[in-house]
């Protein structure tokens, strides 16, 4: 009798136990339902993973509060809160949270009032259904007995040291590729929805920080550098340097316009412009970009392309950091944000060597100082002043943002008040076109109309852009007038929303969510436009990407070129576009920007160095 009852006792020790499993995998199950169907495109064995990841974070909780049910009551709040949270950020900027989000909250805050957060009903149900749940716990009772917390803190500690083991297991390649979780990071939403959201936030967890790449040294990168001190002829490749049969280029090429002296050099990255007939065929009831259009057509002294860049519908500052620095997010974790990561202290940039040329730096901004940690990092970059929102007194305004038409303006009024004699380099980023875009307002009345589409947001984003537009016409008129030699470079930073690119792409026989490969390098590509009001050679179509494009502005401007731009502009012979989502080839092919030899090496190297190590062995 007494081993039955003994045998009974472990039955229902087992059962309950069992039980007791059941809400943190549920919890897990209802997380995934915000954005996706779980049970149909979560491979098993990440299923599997992602209930443990949950079962094991249950227990810590049940150590540290020694009741079950309050830490499933944690637990679950913490699974419903970051749902909603990763549902929202997919809906507004088509990716998913990733690790380093955390560290852009304010960024976030700051212009999450343009954005509708009205729920839609995947959402109401699962918020629904995790509250019931959460409240249909009140029945359990369990409790760990009377050790105290201090004596709870042992198998607390011990689970913490199983997850912590279990998160480095998975961030394992070759654990990964045994157990088919997806890895690549070029495809955020495919891992999500194959991998599931907990396991893929832990994945990523490994690329907080930047291993240093293979045979680095501090010195090996300065000897690089001094092979291109001086310009390098077109015709000598890296390759000729890393057999050490290169010799120093006694032509210097990049100075061909150096008889027309410093010209001052106005820059303009546009917030979500871009031209999305790069996605297909579609009508407007009228042209949304007339001036830019007319620019491509071969206009006088005007370099025309498309723009690869390495964002899109979000991370603005990722395209900037490209084109200021010249180092390419190829290198770093995908949705990273350098700006806030890795960016701590002075670091050489397009800003501070214009500024040790002689010119006056400024950077202009019509939004709060704070977005990316823009008032630290210009500074460090070598900008002597930073304008924000607060200083453009009298400006004008479309939607809730400072108009393109105002930034033209501050930068005229930027130019008219520099000091005499001295060349200005102004980098504007707007903010007029910034997402969301299906509200309405009382300035603003979208004008323009896509045949076959009914959308606020789609008609709203291409009369902005007809703004945008405008604005740049207003700009080059302008300082066509002036007598200082003056560039003018104007380009977007990444394209919209999936909101504004959907109906396009369904127009052309294409999923948003589904896209291959090569429909989706469509989504990381923008117009950019290099103009002068003096000679410099025309060119259409001359396709680039944002780590190329300062260098390749001086360059075309007659401006002298540093070290590390006489490298870029090297390599751009032998790779002409390098971004997170591409690498092409001279001969048109791609191949992954992660190799691990030959010139990409030496970038990857130089990057570094730049990125961490310059400021401590410069002493600058």
């Amino acid at each position: 009798m007494s081993q039955k009852k003994t045998l009974s006792k472990y039955t229902k020790y087992v059962m309950w136990g069992t039980v007791a499993l059941i809400p943190p995998a549920a919890f897990f199950y209802l997380l995934e339902f915000y954005t996706h169907n779980p049970f149909a495109e979560v491979r098993p064995w990440a299923q599997l993973f992602n209930i443990v990841l949950f079962e094991l974070l249950a227990g810590i909780f049940l150590c540290i509060t020694g009741r079950l049910r309050a830490a499933y009551r944690i637990e679950g709040t913490a699974a419903l809160v970051f749902g909603l949270a990763n549902a929202y950020v997919v809906r507004f900027r088509t990716n998913p949270l990733v690790p380093w989000d955390i560290l852009s909250w304010r960024t976030a805050v700051s212009v999450s009032g343009n954005y509708d957060f009205t729920p839609d009903t995947r959402m109401i149900v699962v918020t629904i259904l995790f509250l019931a749940l959460i409240i249909g716990l009140q029945p359990v009772k369990f409790k760990i007995g009377r050790p105290g917390f201090f004596k709870r803190c042992l198998p607390g500690v011990v689970l913490g040291a199983v997850l912590v083991m279990f998160a480095g297991t998975l961030q394992q390649e070759n654990f990964q590729n045994e157990h088919r979780l997806y890895n690549k990071l070029f495809t955020p939403v495919f891992m999500t929805q194959v991998d599931g959201i907990p396991v893929t936030f832990v994945m990523n967890l490994a690329y907080m920080s930047i291993e240093k790449p293979q045979k680095y040294s501090v010195g090996e990168a300065k000897e690089f550098l001094k092979k291109y001190e001086e310009p390098q002829e077109t015709e000598e490749s890296i390759d000729a340097i890393l057999e050490e049969e290169g010799k120093d280029a006694s032509d210097d090429t990049s100075q061909s316009g150096a008889d027309t002296g410093m010209p001052n050099i106005i820059v303009v990255m546009n917030e979500s412009f871009s031209d999305l007939s790069v996605l297909g065929d579609f009508k407007t009831n009228e042209d949304y970009m007339p001036f830019l259009h007319s620019l491509q057509q071969g206009a006088e002294n005007t370099v025309t392309g498309m723009l690869n860049v390495s964002v899109c519908g979000g991370n603005t500052a990722d395209t900037e950091y490209e084109f200021l620095t010249g180092n390419t997010m190829a290198f770093l974790p995908q949705g990273s944000i350098p700006y806030q990561q890795y960016v701590s202290g002075e670091r050489p940039s397009l800003a501070s060597y214009l500024q040790s040329l002689g010119y006056e730096t400024v950077a202009t901004h019509p939004y709060y100082a704070t977005g990316w940690n823009r008032d630290k990092v210009y500074p460090w970059l070598g900008f002597e002043q930073s304008i924000f929102k607060d200083q453009y007194y009298g400006a004008r305004f479309v939607r809730d943002y400072v108009s393109d038409a105002s930034c033209a303006d501050k930068i005229i009024q930027l130019y008219e008040q520099k000091e005499e004699g001295r060349p200005l380099f102004v980098f504007n980023v707007t903010m007029q076109n910034h997402g969301g875009y299906d509200q309405t307002y009382t300035n603003f009345s979208p004008g323009i109309s896509v045949d076959g589409v009914n959308s606020i947001s789609v008609s709203q984003y291409f009369s902005l852009i007809k703004l945008s537009d405008q604005a740049l016409e207003q700009l080059i008129d302008y300082f066509s007038g002036v007598d200082e030699q003056t560039v003018i470079v104007f380009f977007g930073d990444h394209q919209p929303s999936d909101t504004v690119a959907a109906p396009i792409l369904a127009m052309n026989g294409m999923q948003w969510n589904a896209l291959d490969e090569e429909q989706q390098k469509l989504r990381y590509q923008v117009p950019y436009v290099i103009w002068a009001n003096y000679d410099i050679d025309e060119e259409q179509n001359a396709d680039t990407s944002a780590n190329y494009l300062g260098a390749e502005v001086l360059k075309r401007a007659g401006v002298p070129t540093d070290a590390y731009q006489n490298f870029l502009l090297t390599l751009k012979e032998s790779y002409p576009v390098i971004s997170a989502v591409r690498t092409v080839e001279a001969d048109g092919s791609e191949t992954p920007a992660k190799e691990e030899h030959g010139e990409m090496d030496i970038y990857r190297k130089l990057q570094y160095y730049f990125m961490f190590d310059w400021e401590e062995e410069s002493g600058e």
